[in-house]
């Protein structure tokens, strides 16, 4: 068996990218939970509390993709692997999904429902499967052949 092995590519963008890249997708996953919640029980709590989660989920999903679109687009010297460029794009389709969702939240009440849950479902799947992309493929860079 044989291991590949990679340089560092440590900078200070990419530890400020691994520190913040995975805080919007918890703050968006609380959102989703809030707004299924809000749905069955008619409580404006939680779609207010969703519609704080979503927007400070946006301000945190900002400055990593800043970063992203650095490192994959670019970067020098970069060896651009197919599945960090659908992530980027993956996580610019949940970040669009995040804005509008945001603009849903800021209506009243129950005029919220259903396309709050949708939308956080869109947000969710998306950013969700960019990791698992993303996951897989650096698993097949830096796996074990045989």
């Amino acid at each position: 068996m044989t291991v590949e092995t990679h340089p560092s590519r440590f900078s200070v963008t990419s530890a400020v990218f691994n520190l913040l890249d995975p805080i919007p997708f918890g703050f968006f996953v609380g959102a989703l939970i809030f707004d299924v919640i809000y749905a069955k029980t008619a409580n404006v709590f939680w779609m207010k509390s969703a519609a704080w989660l979503i927007s400070i989920g946006l301000v945190f999903a900002i400055l990593p993709q800043l970063i992203n679109l650095g490192r994959v687009w670019f970067g020098k010297n970069r060896v651009r692997v197919r599945g960090e460029k659908i992530n980027f794009w993956l996580n610019v389709i949940a970040i669009v999904a995040a804005l509008i969702n945001a603009f849903v939240h800021s209506r009243d009440a129950y005029a919220v429902m259903p396309a709050a849950v949708w939308l956080s479902i869109a947000t969710v799947l998306a950013m969700g499967l960019g990791r698992i992309i993303l996951a897989g493929e650096q698993t097949h860079i830096q796996g074990v052949r045989p």
